[in-house]
């Protein structure tokens, strides 16, 4: 890319821009004319999104920040303090009236996206779901549903909603923990959103928490491939009606452990699903009962026992 500019040390015009360099060089002199161009053309490597040309605009958009990503913030406090006292005091000046700027919207939502991204952290979340979370966030927020409710659970309601929409098992005992928020204000919260806003979300099954409850408890892929055909059977008699999808999981699970010789304590499953013991023993009791269940179980009991003799 030529310039037609004359270089200042033997007027040649020969002048040649170097785009890795950001500088003009004279072809004839070597003068560096001019250095650290900034190059405004579009930055074809670099794009978000192949079906659409974008300029140079940094990092892609995303609904976890408050503003999108595409707010320029003056600055944090520990690089203003490394500037020279005249330029510090600009600095802090300018950085305040930015806050003060702000609307009340977009303080709120500068402190809910980082208490969303904090909480879907402690879960290990994907990212679809967080961006879903912040999008049902800000449709409550610009909706006005947020006053009188406590930021928190209203966060919390917004996460388990995403959860739910895209069929992440997690339970309502889970973000109360996340979140530090009474389960109760967390179910009250996302049933006021899912009415308000129309959301329609399908009723989570007791086969979306096998595999991730399996994984934890270490069990082999046998116990868990049994406790789906137990839950298979029990949804084909109608025992998960009507009862919380992670306890009847969690049931399955235990049931299966103890007929392949894997023992779990009803404590250790109990933990895993965030739920009682006593939801364990009354769903277990329950399937055993009505599979009839128990003879394979001794079965598998008088077998190991004979193992070990």
């Amino acid at each position: 890319m030529n310039f037609v500019k004359k270089c200042p040390e033997c007027e040649s015009i020969h002048l040649n821009y170097d785009a890795q360099l950001g500088e003009v060089i004279c072809n004839d002199c070597g003068l560096v004319v001019e250095d650290k161009m900034v190059d405004t053309g579009i930055d074809l490597q670099g794009r978000f999104d192949k079906s659409e040309k974008k300029g140079r605009g940094g990092a892609p958009i995303s609904m976890q920040k408050f503003d999108k990503g595409l707010t320029t913030n003056v600055g944090e406090i520990s690089d203003i303090y490394k500037l020279e006292s005249g330029q510090t005091r600009k600095f802090l000046r300018l950085k305040k009236w930015q806050e003060r700027v702000s609307t009340s919207i977009e303080r709120n939502l500068r402190l809910a996206m980082a208490e969303l991204r904090v909480i879907a952290s402690y879960l290990n979340l994907p990212s679809v779901v967080r961006d879903e979370a912040s999008r049902i966030y800000n449709y409550v927020l610009q909706r006005g549903l947020v006053r009188g409710r406590n930021m928190e659970s209203v966060i919390a309601a917004c996460l388990y909603t995403a959860c739910r929409s895209y069929n992440i098992p997690r339970t309502l005992d889970e973000m109360a923990t996340a979140s530090d928020v009474e389960r109760k204000e967390i179910g009250r919260t996302y049933r006021f959103i899912i009415r308000k806003l129309g959301i329609k979300v399908t009723q989570s099954s007791p086969k979306d928490y096998v595999s991730r409850f399996s994984s934890v408890l270490k069990l082999s892929p046998k116990s868990q491939n049994d406790a789906l055909k137990i839950l298979k059977d029990a949804e084909d008699v109608e025992l998960t009606s009507g009862r919380g999808p992670a306890g009847i999981a969690a049931a399955a699970l235990y049931v299966a452990a103890l007929m392949n010789d894997e023992k779990k304590t009803q404590r250790e499953v109990a933990d895993i699903a965030g739920i009682t013991e006593v939801t364990i023993r009354n769903r277990y009791k329950e399937l055993i009962s009505v599979l009839k269940l128990e003879e394979k179980i001794r079965a598998k009991e008088k077998e190991s026992k004979k193992k070990k003799e």
